[in-house]
């Protein structure tokens, strides 16, 4: 390499823009799990058959380098070629429920172990597991357990698997080339409105154009508004689990309406 400069840390691992020897500029993450690498990459590369993601120029058990993406400006014109382009990549699918690799979000292991519906997969394999890993008073694990019961109820229409980026916040999508490029991703086969609840928690530039220009594209099926919460539930766990009980109140407001529209 020419030239490292150090950008910091996230979840422990070390990352750096380098420029390569043949003059290529690359973003290095390292540290971790190596599993976490390869299962960031094979997502990238999956993803990447129906939307922009940066190049995967190397993975290993200690380092992934990915091409760099250069800068861009979220304006309103590029959320709608990114709502577009989103929908274009729920719509290419997935074989199932589930992934091939083994799943992460942060540095937590996920189950993409495939299962037959949504809702089968989304309780096993997503809100379960990390129920037991944050730490909840015994009341709100009751509450969170009968929200699951009440799934196959509150899920909506049954919808083929979509490919799914699965950890689709504000801060995995970088804007550049006049769109969204998505990175970091816990990528499997999922139900589409997953990504669009993630990306309304925490909110994105412009996301009322990425919504209607996602609609045009490929409409989703009625009361998609009131399952955001159901959709939700997943990555306010894992908030929990990660950084502890500041997002238990916001966990319980989205359990109550799930629980409300199972009503």
């Amino acid at each position: 390499m020419r030239s490292v400069d150090d950008l910091g840390s996230s979840h422990g691992r070390r990352l750096q823009r380098a420029v390569l020897d043949d003059g290529r500029e690359v973003f290095v993450k390292t540290g971790g799990a190596p599993e976490a690498l390869r299962s960031e990459a094979a997502g990238l590369r999956w993803l990447g058959e129906a939307i922009t993601v940066p190049e995967v120029v190397e993975v290993a058990d200690d380092r992934l380098v990915l091409a760099w993406v250069p800068a861009g400006r979220p304006s309103p014109a590029a959320a709608e070629r990114f709502g577009r382009e989103l929908a274009r990549m729920h719509r290419a699918g997935a074989p199932g429920f589930g992934a091939p690799w083994p799943g992460f979000i942060a540095d937590l292991p996920m189950d993409n172990t495939s299962a037959s519906d949504w809702p089968e997969f989304y309780a096993t394999r997503r809100i379960l597991p990390f129920l037991r890993q944050a730490s909840l008073p015994a009341e709100d694990v009751r509450l969170i357990e009968r929200a699951v019961e009440r799934l196959p109820e509150v899920a909506g229409p049954p919808e083929p698997p979509a490919r799914v980026h699965g950890d689709l916040w504000s801060g995995n999508v970088l804007w550049s080339g006049g769109t969204g490029v998505l990175i970091d991703p816990a990528a499997h086969g999922g139900h589409r409105e997953t990504d669009l609840a993630m990306l309304a928690l925490f909110g994105v530039p412009h996301q009322d154009r990425i919504l209607a220009a996602y609609q045009e594209e490929s409409p989703l099926a009625d009361g998609w508004r009131e399952r955001v919460p159901l959709h939700q539930l997943h990555p306010l766990l894992v908030h929990v689990v990660l950084f502890g009980g500041s997002y238990r109140d916001s966990l319980m407001r989205a359990v109550s309406r799930v629980l409300s529209s199972a009503r």
